[in-house]
C-alpha cells in the first residue's frame, strides 16, 4: 500500500541530502513503473538473440519490465549513481601490446559490494525517515544483479539519458556511473529530467572495435567484447578475436569516446581508483596463473566471478594479438591446458605468433 506522506518534497530532499553524504554522486526519484516502449525494447533484444548465452535475460524479463511483477508493493525508486571515471586515459592499455588491458570499472574493489554497502546505509536512513513520518516506510536494495532495468529507471530518476551506446550518460560524469537503486513503498516525487543528449554524434557507435551496434541504441550482446570475455563460457568466435586486441577483461571504448567525459572529474572513491598492478598487467604473469594464483590476485575484484579458465582464456587471445614473440613460450604452455577451451586459444595464438 501507497504510503501518504505529509510533506513528500522535504522527504526527498532530505534523503538526497543523505545520498550525497554517503558518497553518491547522483541521486533522484521515479515512479516504479517503466513505459511500454522500454519493455518492448527488452522484448526485442531477448528474441532476436541479442542476449547470446544469457538466459536469465529471457527467464525474468517480466520481473525485468515492471517493477511492480518483482515487488508488488513498490512505489517509488531512488535511482544512484556512484562516479568510477579513470584518471587518464582510459585506452592508454589498449596500446601496449605485451600488457593485458582490462576495464576500468575492474581495476580494483567490486563494485557490487561497494554500492549495495551504500544502498544499505541509505536504506536503513529511508526507512528511519518514514518512522519520524509516521509511515512504515519498506525498502529492497538492488545492484545490477537483480532483474532490474537501471539504465531507464535512473533515466526516469533524472540521473541522464541512454546513449546510443545503451549505457546511461550524464551530463556531469559523463559515461562513467555506477547505478543502484532503493525500491520503496514511499510515494515519493519524480526528479526532473536530466537534460542533454547525444545529438547527431556516433562517436560510441563507430569505435566499437566488433561492431555490436547493429542500430544506434541496440546492442548485440553477442558481439560486445564485454559479453564474449566475462559472460561467454564457449571459445571466443575465431572472427572475432582479432578485433579483441589486448582486452582481457570487458571494454571501455564506446564508453571512453563519449564527448560528454569531457565533464567528468576522476572518481575519489579510493575502493574504485586503479590498482597498480591492475593498469597494464603483464600478459606473460597472467598467462602463467593457476586457480590458486589467479584467486589470490583477484580475491576482492569482479574479475574473480569469472574464474581462472576463461580469464586465461582471454589472456591466451590477448597473446594471439599481441605480435610479440616473445610472448610464444608463455602461450605455447597452455597448450596442453586441462580445459579444452583454454588450450584451443592458446593452439589459436601460437599459430599467429612470429616465430
Amino acid at each position: 500500500m501507497a504510503q501518504a506522506l505529509p510533506d513528500p518534497a522535504r522527504l526527498a530532499a532530505r534523503i538526497a541530502e543523505h545520498a550525497r553524504a554517503l558518497g553518491f554522486d547522483g541521486v533522484g526519484f521515479a515512479p516504479a513503473r517503466l513505459d511500454e516502449a522500454t519493455r518492448a525494447r527488452l522484448a526485442a533484444f531477448v528474441e532476436n538473440g541479442f542476449a547470446g548465452s544469457m538466459g536469465w535475460m529471457a527467464e525474468r524479463m517480466a520481473q525485468r519490465g515492471d517493477p511492480a511483477t518483482l515487488w508488488p508493493e513498490v512505489r517509488s525508486v531512488i535511482a544512484l549513481g556512484l562516479n568510477y571515471a579513470p584518471q587518464g586515459d582510459a585506452l592508454a592499455t589498449t596500446r601496449v601490446p605485451d600488457a593485458g588491458n582490462i576495464s576500468v570499472y575492474a581495476r580494483n574493489r567490486d563494485y557490487h559490494d561497494v554500492v549495495k554497502g551504500m544502498l544499505k546505509h541509505l536504506a536503513q536512513f529511508v526507512v528511519n525517515e518514514g518512522r519520524r513520518a509516521a509511515c512504515d516506510a519498506q525498502v529492497k536494495v538492488f545492484v545490477d544483479t537483480a532483474p532490474v532495468m537501471e539504465k531507464p529507471l535512473a533515466q526516469n530518476a533524472g540521473l541522464g539519458w541512454q546513449g546510443k551506446h545503451t549505457s546511461l550518460v550524464s551530463r556531469q560524469h559523463g559515461s562513467w556511473l555506477f547505478l543502484g537503486e532503493v525500491y520503496t513503498t514511499l510515494d515519493l516525487p519524480q526528479s526532473a529530467p536530466s537534460g542533454g543528449g547525444c545529438g547527431t554524434c556516433t562517436r560510441c557507435l563507430d569505435a566499437c572495435p566488433t561492431n555490436a551496434f547493429p542500430a544506434p541504441g541496440v546492442m548485440d550482446a553477442r558481439r560486445c567484447i564485454s559479453y564474449l570475455t566475462i559472460e561467454n563460457r564457449d571459445p571466443i568466435p575465431e572472427a572475432l578475436r582479432p578485433a579483441m586486441g589486448n582486452r582481457i577483461y570487458g571494454c571501455d571504448d564506446c564508453l571512453a569516446v563519449c564527448p560528454w567525459n569531457r565533464f567528468a572529474q576522476a572518481t575519489g572513491h579510493m575502493k574504485l581508483a586503479a590498482r597498480d598492478d591492475l593498469r597494464a598487467p603483464a600478459l606473460r604473469e597472467l598467462a602463467a596463473l593457476d586457480d590458486a594464483g589467479f584467486r589470490a590476485r583477484f580475491s576482492g575484484s569482479p574479475i574473480k566471478r569469472i574464474g581462472r579458465n576463461r580469464f586465461v582464456r582471454n589472456v591466451a587471445v590477448a597473446i594471439g594479438n599481441s605480435g610479440q614473440a616473445s610472448l610464444r613460450p608463455a602461450v605455447a604452455r597452455l597448450c596442453n591446458d586441462p580445459d579444452p577451451v583454454v588450450a584451443e586459444a592458446a593452439r589459436w595464438a601460437t599459430l599467429r605468433l612470429p616465430a
